[in-house]
């Protein structure tokens, strides 16, 4: 018997437009592009003979399953997903969809970039940017909030440049907020930004 795993907490049902569209893409082609397509490869290789040995139709078959899987997921997932095309009444404060610039003290800087960038999204589009973090993960939770001029302590590893590590050796250090900004679909008729300068 395998070791017990509790499940997963459930995601955070937010999204970008822009998330969503690209949810959207993934579907169509899966539907109408991919599913057609190994189908007939599949059908292809059944008529070839005997199915048991025949490696087309196993790998075929296999690939049907995985689409299958996936649009399954993606069209009861989509049906709960909450589109957030909006900026929050608080543009001040770091909300979803919020893209938040920090700048690291002397002693964090050491590791890392003096300042780096990141935005708050839904967790089904972490991995269209490297800069998007869900807004289920800690660090995101811990920004969430937050106003430019406040301060964030960050686990970060001694030995990268990345703020982000599961490395074992890591020191606690702080960086400033000194930009708050909703931009894209998400600003308003004013550009909602608030800045701070950067430290000297």
């Amino acid at each position: 018997m395998g070791r017990y795993r509790p499940p997963e907490p459930p995601k955070t049902a937010v999204i970008t437009a822009h998330g969503y569209g690209l949810l959207q893409e993934e579907m169509n082609f899966l539907w109408k592009v991919k599913r057609p397509e190994v189908t007939r490869k599949v059908s292809e290789a059944a008529a070839q003979g005997d199915r048991s040995e025949n490696a087309d139709y196993i790998y075929g078959k296999r690939q049907l399953a995985e689409i299958d899987r996936r649009i399954r997921y993606l069209d009861k997932r989509m049906a709960d997903l909450q589109i957030v095309d909006k900026p929050p009444n608080q543009t001040d404060k770091v909300y979803f969809g919020a893209w938040v610039t920090l700048e690291g003290s002397e002693q964090a800087t050491a590791n890392a970039a003096k300042t780096v960038r990141y935005r708050l999204v839904g967790p089904d589009e972490i991995d269209t940017a490297k800069e998007y973090i869900s807004v289920d993960a800690p660090m995101a939770k811990l920004l969430l909030g937050k106003r430019v001029g406040d301060e964030v302590a960050i686990q970060q590893s001694t030995g990268t440049t990345r703020i982000l590590s599961f490395a074992d050796q890591q020191v606690l250090n702080r960086f400033a907020i000194i930009d708050i900004s909703y931009s894209g679909e998400l600003a308003n008729k004013n550009g909602a930004t608030k800045k701070l300068p950067p430290r000297v």
